[in-house]
């Protein structure tokens, strides 16, 4: 392919992505395929020979579209929302066309000096303290990552790294392995399962301790667990709390859990993958209660702030502890002017060695949209909840398990969890919307989060009338299938006692 056919491709690719988000609420957020399907359309080998962009894009229409779930489809309900703009996708073609691999500022200035920016500007834009911006004097500062899941794993990994030099410092007739074996973090029973699988990938166990009533972890609970862990010999390393929790969007008691992590020398994490972008708002200001004394927090752009996945800003206290854990320099890393100034070379802030170029979308997109369009997107994802809150207030039928946080409504079919499933499982089968489970302490619920790249009140109308048709079939079947059974049983003790029923009466059995 040359520049020309890539000017031509690129054109008509544009086209077909614009006509394709343009006419989304066309499809069915749900594809109709079965496991395997694209396995039976597409050969089991490469082409010999080169194809035209042409075919290959009528085969993106033909098998690649009909097996997309529609994440940006206002009618996508399920988990939170995957947000993305025009501008950000311009942002990534433009990064793609670039290609380059930014892990030291050498290999391209602007893409570590782009990202320095980006990150004070968001820190900014969500009232974070100072002392997680570059720009003021200290070790702080953030880093884009490609998801929460890495955010909360460097976390994970820098603390036990510290923790481990800490304690061989202190107590040198201990071993690495009989440290390493002693470790242990905590988190919410009601946290991501990325927590979890850091964990694993740590070699380190995460306790899961149970959240209160109102599903917020406190610090009461964290302090009762490493009292019991210290006296048992244990090494506390980390905890993870949650604002915006997966199931209902709880918000962890932060100020409260540092209390704790400060006595006991632990590092406090917050994924606030969700919630994080309320921070901006001045109405959820309480969502920033005890931030200032976090070691290090997450905040995932592609769920709120407009900007493709993957994109999940991190910010650290001390940048240091997680450049003294995963420093390894060898000869090939090194240039002239690294340690010269105060711009990091981000490969020490990560697991990977290359880094992609997400500062440049997210630049695009600040840029394009304001710090006042975001707020403004934010707070659409907000008003949209609450109408559909409003919606489940007012029908008897149903009923709220949590209380709406931000643009997420947790709710129920009242009556046994059997009519909650069955709900959900014609909603599927229909694929008009899309919506997935919960459950907390036995009772079933669903999840209505507000996603899609631009959903509208119609858009909350639409599904509120799809899920209110449902319930009102599914009941109705169920009445019948009673009535019918009822009527079976009558039938049934007929002929089993020869009885004999005339104008309603049995006198016999009477």
């Amino acid at each position: 392919m040359d520049a020309k056919e890539f000017r031509e491709f690129g054109k008509a690719a544009v086209d077909f992505v614009a006509d394709y988000l343009e006419n989304i609420r066309d499809y069915d957020v749900l594809p109709s395929v079965d496991p395997g399907y694209l396995l039976q359309l597409l050969p089991k080998d490469m082409p010999e020979t080169p194809e035209t962009w042409r075919d290959i894009l009528s085969d993106i229409d033909r098998v690649i579209k009909p097996g997309i779930t529609h994440w940006q489809s206002p009618h996508m309900h399920g988990y939170y929302p995957t947000s993305v703009s025009y501008p950000s996708i311009v942002g990534e073609m433009l990064a793609s066309g670039f290609s380059i691999i930014g892990f030291s500022w050498i290999c391209s200035p602007a893409c570590t000096e782009l990202e320095v920016v980006v990150m004070d500007w968001l820190a900014k834009f969500l009232k974070l303290p100072e002392h997680f911006l570059h720009a003021t004097e200290g070790p702080g500062g953030g880093v884009i990552q490609g998801s929460a899941s890495e955010a909360v794993l460097v976390a994970v990994l820098a603390a036990r790294e510290q923790v481990v030099c800490r304690v061989r410092a202190s107590h040198p007739e201990l071993s690495e392995s009989d440290i390493r074996g002693k470790l242990v973090a905590y988190s919410s029973d009601q946290s991501n399962s990325c927590i979890e699988k850091a964990g694993v990938l740590a070699a380190m166990p995460i306790k899961l301790l149970p959240a209160g009533e109102d599903l917020i972890l406190r610090g009461a609970a964290l302090r009762s667990a490493i009292e019991q862990d210290v006296t048992a010999g244990l090494i506390p390393v980390i905890c993870i709390a949650t604002l915006g929790t997966t199931g209902t969007c709880a918000y962890d008691d932060v100020d409260s859990l540092a209390t704790v992590c400060e006595q006991y020398n632990v590092w406090l994490h917050v994924d606030a993958a969700y919630a994080g972008g309320a921070f901006a708002l001045d109405e959820c200001s309480e969502l920033r209660r005890g931030l200032e004394r976090v070691d290090s927090l997450n905040f995932n752009l592609h769920k709120f702030m407009l900007v493709n996945f993957d994109c999940s800003a991190m910010w650290l206290r001390d940048a240091n502890k997680v450049v003294d854990s995963f420093n390894v320099d060898r000869i090939y890393l090194k240039h002239k002017y690294e340690g010269q100034t105060q711009i990091p070379d981000f490969r020490h802030w990560q697991i990977p060695l290359g880094r992609r170029f997400r500062a440049l979308k997210v630049w695009i997109t600040f840029r394009t949209l304001g710090a006042e369009g975001l707020r403004a997107h934010v707070r659409k994802h907000i008003e949209l909840a609450k109408k559909f809150e409003v919606f489940v207030l007012a029908d008897a039928r149903f009923e709220l398990v949590a209380p709406r946080a931000l643009g997420l409504v947790c709710f129920r079919a009242k009556g046994e969890n059997e009519i909650t499933a069955q709900l959900l499982q014609r909603l599927m089968e229909r694929k008009k919307i899309y919506m997935v489970k919960a459950e907390h302490r036995g009772q079933l619920f669903l999840r209505f989060a507000v996603c899609g790249m631009d959903p509208k009140p119609s858009d909350i109308e639409f599904a509120w009338t799809e899920i209110g048709t449902q319930l009102t079939a599914l009941l109705a079947e169920q009445e019948h299938l009673a009535a019918v059974g009822k009527a079976g049983d009558v039938t049934e003790l007929t002929q089993q006692f020869g009885l004999q029923l005339t104008n309603g009466t049995n006198e016999k059995s009477q």
